[in-house]
């Protein structure tokens, strides 16, 4: 592997508290894969062992629909030099959108949140949904990341339509602002996924919860060529291990700066993480 810097763009807390809180539908997926450490948890020092052991240097910290911000807090609390927080927030609440943004700009203002990511999926609404709007227009304002899953769904008991690439195409153009991060390459619309980034200089792709043994071909030429500066790697730690996460990327034989990128460098530029240091 690499001795270039490392960065995780998409890893999320998973302590007894935030395994326990999963839904029985999101639990279907840890019990298909045999993951008992998701069904269980760990402690929150568990994600800072695994990247010392594996290599990774730095990682952005996700909340979610099922995942607490206060578990976000107190993981980043660990070692804030190599976590950053990544917000969640839902404006399909009983009382409307404005709690949502409220909420999401504390996270930022207050408790220092990099970028908002959001799952659609959770809610079974399209990210063209009205009520998306307002967080879209907060990003732009607090100069802020979206975070978005795109591609098919893990569990089986979720809609995948949500993911549909297409949808970041409207937003990009409704929003040229909006720095957007598409997660899990978008598969099986990678080939969609792959024209929209191309298309907007400000969409990338991240390759969370994808192994890079079987990361699309088109995406590995993607990546290899004219996509070189829009390639995020993720792992989605712990629905991937970090070491399953990086294993093969050396097959592909990048060349060095173009591997820089890909681990480091595309996210950088895509969080704007040079503002914390992070160069």
């Amino acid at each position: 592997m690499t001795s270039r810097p490392v960065l995780d763009a998409w890893v999320q807390p998973w302590t007894p508290a935030v395994a326990q809180a999963q839904p029985a539908r999101n639990r279907s997926l840890a019990e298909r894969l045999g993951a008992t450490r998701l069904l269980e948890g760990m402690p929150a020092e568990a994600l800072l062992e695994e990247m010392d052991a594996a290599g990774v240097d730095r990682a952005l910290v996700s909340a979610g629909p099922t995942i607490a911000w206060e578990e976000v807090l107190k993981a980043v609390a660990l070692a804030p030099e190599r976590l950053l927080p990544v917000a969640s927030v839902d404006p399909w609440g009983l009382d409307g959108v404005m709690p949502a943004v409220h909420e999401l700009r504390r996270a930022v203002e207050e408790d220092g949140a990099v970028a908002l990511k959001l799952e659609p999926f959770h809610q079974d609404k399209a990210l063209t949904e009205a009520r998306w709007y307002p967080l879209y227009a907060t990003c732009v304002d607090l100069d802020i990341t979206l975070q978005v899953q795109v591609g098919n769904t893990g569990p089986a008991t979720y809609p995948s339509y949500t993911g549909q690439p297409l949808y970041i195409d409207r937003l990009a153009i409704d929003f040229p602002e909006l720095r957007i991060v598409a997660g899990h390459i978008g598969w099986p619309w990678t080939t969609e996924m792959i024209a929209i980034a191309q298309k907007h200089d400000n969409v990338w792709i991240d390759t969370s919860a994808h192994q890079p043994k079987y990361y699309p071909p088109e995406f590995v030429h993607f990546l290899r060529t004219f996509g070189r500066t829009k390639c995020i790697w993720a792992s989605d730690w712990p629905i991937l291990d970090f070491p399953t996460a990086l294993a093969g990327i050396d097959a592909f034989e990048l060349k060095p700066e173009v591997e820089r990128r890909f681990l480091h460098d595309n996210a950088v530029a895509a969080f704007r993480l040079d503002r914390r240091g992070w160069a």
